[in-house]
């Protein structure tokens, strides 16, 4: 279990894929950064500056947490300068809530700080190991498309027989 071939018979071992990513995630979050918030004020920084004004609700589904969660994350985000609300223009009864420019700074100021620190870890490895990465690149873009798709189904993994 936890490996999947392709059609040309190459494996790959998802079981220590997942497990580096685990790994990786656990250091890239750690990296240094200019401001310390909780994780979930950081997601819903980072998905409101990525894709722009969104509803509570819509926020709600792609946070995975539950409203009362999410609206009392806002609201404190909210009190912080770092979010506000905004009227739906399609929806004159709905609220949509968006970065302010220093809830946006804090995401730019963010990912400049881990540039930086994962430009120093990169450094370290060899010129064979940086292509690796390099190359690994656009099938990782590939893979947080089908992931932003939806999540994936029992029969994803499946080919068919023939």
């Amino acid at each position: 279990m936890g490996r999947t071939a392709d059609e040309h018979g190459r494996e790959l071992d998802v079981d220590e894929l997942t497990t580096l990513i685990e790994d990786f995630n656990s250091l890239f979050i750690r990296l240094p950064t200019v401001r310390q918030l909780s994780f979930s004020s950081l997601s819903v920084l980072h998905t409101l500056s990525r894709r722009g004004p969104m509803r509570l609700t819509a926020l709600t589904a792609t946070e995975q947490l539950t409203q009362p969660a999410i609206t009392s994350l806002v609201a404190r985000l909210e009190r912080d300068g770092l979010i506000e609300r905004r009227p739906d223009p399609a929806d004159g009864r709905a609220v949509l809530v968006a970065p302010t420019s220093a809830g946006a700074e804090i995401v730019r100021s963010r990912h400049a700080s881990r540039v930086a620190g994962l430009a120093r870890l990169i450094a370290g490895l060899d010129d064979e190991q940086r292509d690796a990465v390099a190359r690994a690149m656009p099938a990782l873009r590939r893979v947080i498309e089908l992931g932003a798709a939806g999540p994936p189904s029992a029969e994803a993994g499946r080919r068919p027989p023939g």
